[in-house]
């Protein structure tokens, strides 16, 4: 069990940090539906509007760092320095972005980073309390301190991961990055909630048997552009508002 799950571990830790998270593409241009004038409208300070030749269309947003348009939840990485699409945030511990084509990745590194040290952290347990106890203890003093000490930092780990993975979860749920999630404060309603299922599947795909593997399926990847990190699905009655 313990071998298996270090082998996702790794599978998942190594996805992550070898997978870019998305770049723009050159020469992009956001697709605008003619009559509704359907584009991004969140703002910030590091771009600039931009406005089409049609007065109904909206904002497109720019990035002045890179010189180029960004697409819908686009955000500059001031570290990778680069536009990086759905950015989430830069992870110093995978050495690289977190974005739209590797969010899934960092997700199952940390569930099973949890699982793997909450295992470990429940077989040292019975140790751990014999250290304690006034009965005799097998083992030399330098094994005995090992083993407390690799039951603490394994206790530390899970309980900081699980705090982490929960926070995490609650942004699926929503659909919303940890960037996304301090600019829509001041917005009542956010265009990209589907509905936790949906949401799920915006990062996740929708087939099952590929949920908890750092990949994707050949007809997710075909039909779900989000996985892709330039087109995101939105709520109609929201489209034509300004956020």
């Amino acid at each position: 069990m313990l071998i298996m799950q270090l082998v996702m571990l790794l599978w998942s830790y190594f996805s992550v940090v070898l997978t870019d998270p998305g770049g723009v593409p050159p020469n992009y241009r956001p697709i605008v539906d003619e009559e509704r004038g359907d584009v991004d409208r969140l703002t910030g300070s590091e771009f600039s509007s931009l406005t089409t030749s049609e007065p109904t269309h909206a904002r497109i947003r720019y990035c002045r760092k890179c010189n180029h348009i960004k697409p819908p939840r686009c955000h500059h990485c001031s570290v990778c320095g680069r536009c990086v699409l759905k950015m989430d945030h830069h992870c110093v511990w995978v050495v690289n972005c977190v974005g739209a084509q590797n969010y899934k990745y960092f997700l199952l590194f940390l569930f099973y980073t949890l699982l793997e040290t909450s295992l470990v952290t429940l077989s040292l347990l019975p140790y751990f309390v014999a250290f304690f106890s006034d009965g005799e203890i097998a083992g030399s003093p330098s094994t005995l301190a090992t083993t407390f000490l690799a039951f603490v930092l394994n206790l530390a780990f899970a309980l900081s991961v699980f705090g982490f993975l929960i926070m995490h979860a609650s942004l699926v749920s929503g659909n919303t990055t940890t960037i996304e999630a301090y600019e829509k404060k001041t917005s009542p309603k956010w265009r990209y909630d589907l509905g936790r299922k949906r949401n799920f599947e915006q990062v996740f795909g929708t087939s099952e048997r590929y949920w908890f593997i750092p990949a994707y399926s050949d007809e997710d990847l075909r039909r779900m552009p989000a996985l892709q990190g330039l087109e995101y699905p939105s709520k109609p009655d929201l489209d034509s508002q300004e956020f």
